[in-house]
This record gives C-alpha cells, structure tokens and sequence, in this order.
C-alpha cells in the first residue's frame, strides 16, 4: 500500500538517484527459481527443506528494470488474496506477462496454494512484512526484524521453499537497517516509480490514466491484488498490460 499518496516519497528517491495438478506440474519451475534465489543450493517442493540463506544483495533501492530502457515491472502488492489473485493471474498469463508479488506474511500463510500458483506461473516473490505496518520506520530494529524475517520465512514455507528475493517496506517505510537486514538474506528493497493509486478505488479510468501519465517516471509500476476490492485494478490492468505491449514495452524483473 502507498502512504501518503504512495508516489511522492519514491519520485524523490528517482529524481536523487490452477490447483494441485498445475502446482505439480511446475516442479521444475519452483527448482530453477529456488536455484535463482539461493544459489541453487537446493530444490523446492512441497516438502522441501529452504536452501541456506542467500549470497548478500545491493541494500539500495531498485527501481530499474532487467529488461533493459524500454520494459516495464508489473508488481503487485499485499497479496495473495483468494478473490483477486486469480484474477490477476489469469490476466497475467492471458497476456504472457510476469510480475512481482509482494506478499504479506499472514496471507501467504493462509493462502499457500496461491503462493504455490504464483511461483508455478514463474513470476517473482518479494517480502512485503508480516503485518503491513506502514509506520515500521519509526520503530525499533528488532521489531523491524521480526517483521522482514518472519514474512520471508512465512512465504517461503508457503511457497514449497521458494524464497522471496525482493524486499519492499510497507508505505515505504524503509530505513538503513531495514534495508541491510533484507540484502543480508538476499532480497533486493525494492522501491516503484508510478504509483498506479489503485489502493485508493478511484476507478479503473483513473487508474489508468495515472500509469500512462507517470510511466516517465521509471519502469516499476505499483498495483493492488489485496487490501480491499480490486476489481478497478483487475478493470485497469486488463486495458493496460496490451496497451504497454501496442506502445512498444516489454516485461521485465526489477533489478536485483
């Protein structure tokens, strides 16, 4: 969720700076993304024990693209959600896109077979905390760590062992420490350059119109699948993911 209006704290960093069948079907997709995330250290699966922790990350915030000037970073935040991911979903494969799900801890918790859909479809896991507090930068480090530590080992159990490999504080409430703490375990923080306002519900022609407007910004655009009723994002990202493809863009991770 963006606080404060959700892109103004991040312009100012950039202008500084399927079920069970399909779910076994992927195994390999968990493996090589399991290998992507800890160094190929072990394989995922249901009953896979997580891999060793990581090599350490970049602690500065993200926000560019690994597909290079022109693509973009779908991401998706405060998920899984049992009405609207799939939707998601279904949008995203429709139209042959992969993204970034920031998890909550709790939900990944409560909804594994969705976290397990998200992996299998070969999209990204970023830690989004255990509790979504947007005021986590005003608390103490131990609190912090108890936040980042416990969603990333929450989603990692729910997703068969694969680990997230992003990190992006609620509201952006990121600190040094926070920061530290998330590339120590090997997740990227991870900031957005548009923020789509769909949190808010001011109606998919908004939404809309705010991503064609500040996609100038930089290439990692903020979307809901949680935290309310997402159908105006499910109405927007339906026009925008081949609008994006008719203007030329293509579909990236962000950088890691």
């Amino acid at each position: 969720m963006a606080r404060h209006g959700g892109r103004g704290w991040y312009g100012r960093v950039v202008a500084a700076a399927v079920g069970v069948t399909a779910v076994a079907a992927a195994t390999s997709v968990w493996t090589a993304q399991a290998g992507q995330t800890d160094g190929g250290s072990g394989a995922a699966g249901a009953g896979a024990r997580p891999a060793q922790k990581p090599a350490h990350v970049s602690e500065t915030i993200a926000h560019s693209s690994d597909g290079g000037a022109h693509a973009v970073n779908i991401t998706i935040d405060d998920g899984p959600d049992p009405v609207w991911t799939p939707q998601v979903l279904r949008l995203l494969r429709d139209n042959g896109v992969k993204a970034t799900f920031c998890m909550v801890g709790g939900q990944a918790e409560a909804h594994p077979d969705l976290v397990k859909q998200v992996v299998a479809a070969g999209h990204r896991l970023c830690d989004h905390t255990v509790s979504h507090d947007t005021t986590m930068d005003k608390k103490s480090e131990s609190y912090q760590s108890q936040q980042i530590v416990d969603a990333e080992r929450q989603i990692t159990k729910a997703s068969g062992g694969v680990r997230p490999m992003y990190y992006r504080a609620p509201g952006g409430a990121f600190t040094p420490y926070s920061r530290h703490l998330a590339a120590s375990h090997g997740m990227r923080p991870l900031g957005w350059n548009v923020d789509s306002k769909d949190f808010e519900r001011p109606g998919s022609d908004a939404i809309i119109t705010t991503v064609k407007t500040e996609l100038s910004n930089g290439p990692t655009i903020l979307f809901h699948d949680a935290g309310g009723d997402r159908s105006q994002t499910v109405v927007a990202l339906r026009t925008l993911l081949p609008w994006l493809k008719q203007q030329g863009y293509s579909f990236g991770f962000p950088v890691r």
